[in-house]
């Protein structure tokens, strides 16, 4: 029960940017993953879950043994992948509780009624006022309202995997301590694999990491226990720049895609 990412290879048209990259997390497991600016963070989260103009060139990713590779991203939404987007979109006219009702179509407990229900308990959870979940998705919250809102959304959901983009963005102190407390509870709850990517330990401080990889010029480059990350606070990842090789032209991120600046 793993999502496995093998030698993956690939970017945007004209220019690689993950150049071999290989992760395992298992259930119940946080890894987080930490670089400089322009190392594909991102770039890896919208590859697996399969956003328009992004190419794999080659390797695998499989979630529990399904390729996700192959699928649609809505599919792979639905084999259990979640991503919390570094800049959550803002979908004027849409009811959050229709959007999870119609994620959730299929499953016990979908129903329209349940799914606002859970929803109620996950914004208790992590002290989301209710008021913003009757807003259209994401509209007219702020960057850490959007990142709570992201909170119970994958609370309800109840993924097997979640790729967290700096969820941290935009939280103040009090926030960042309630959302990661619920991420975190969620590994025990059911069993939810975690890749929290972030340029800070103050996350990973109650998002306790059982592994810290250090991402560089799209690849991982060394990995360790929660003690990595204190040092990559105090030292930075200039130090690890050479261990992932000679600059290469094609892994430059394309300036005018903002979503591959990770």
């Amino acid at each position: 029960m793993t999502l496995e990412v093998r030698n993956l290879v690939g970017g945007i048209p004209g220019r690689r940017i993950l150049n071999g990259l290989s992760l395992t997390i298992g259930r119940g497991e946080v890894h987080a993953l930490m670089g400089p600016n322009g190392s594909g963070k991102s770039t890896l989260s919208h590859m697996l879950l399969g956003r328009p103009g992004y190419i794999v060139e080659s390797g695998t990713a499989t979630l529990d043994g399904t390729d996700l590779l192959s699928l649609p991203t809505w599919q792979r939404a639905r084999a259990g992948l979640f991503l919390g987007m570094q800049y959550p979109t803002e979908v004027p006219g849409v009811d959050m509780a229709d959007v999870l009702t119609e994620a959730l179509a299929g499953d016990a407990g979908s129903s329209r009624e349940r799914v606002r229900s859970s929803m109620l308990v996950e914004a208790e959870r992590i002290g989301f006022d209710a008021r913003f979940l009757e807003r259209a998705l994401n509209v007219d919250l702020s960057g850490g309202e959007k990142k709570r809102n992201e909170t119970v959304q994958l609370g309800v959901l109840r993924a097997r995997y979640a790729i967290l983009d700096e969820l941290d963005s935009g939280l103040d102190l009090d926030a960042l301590r309630a959302v990661s407390r619920r991420v975190k509870q969620a590994t025990g709850e059911y069993g939810l694999g975690v890749l929290a990517i972030t340029h800070y330990n103050r996350l990973l401080a109650e998002l306790t990491p059982d592994v810290v990889h250090v991402f560089v010029k799209g690849k991982i480059v060394a990995s360790g226990g929660p003690e990595l990350a204190t040092e990559l606070e105090h030292t930075g990842y200039e130090s690890y720049a050479a261990l992932a090789g000679p600059d290469e032209p094609a892994s430059r991120v394309d300036p005018d895609d903002p979503f591959a600046m990770a």
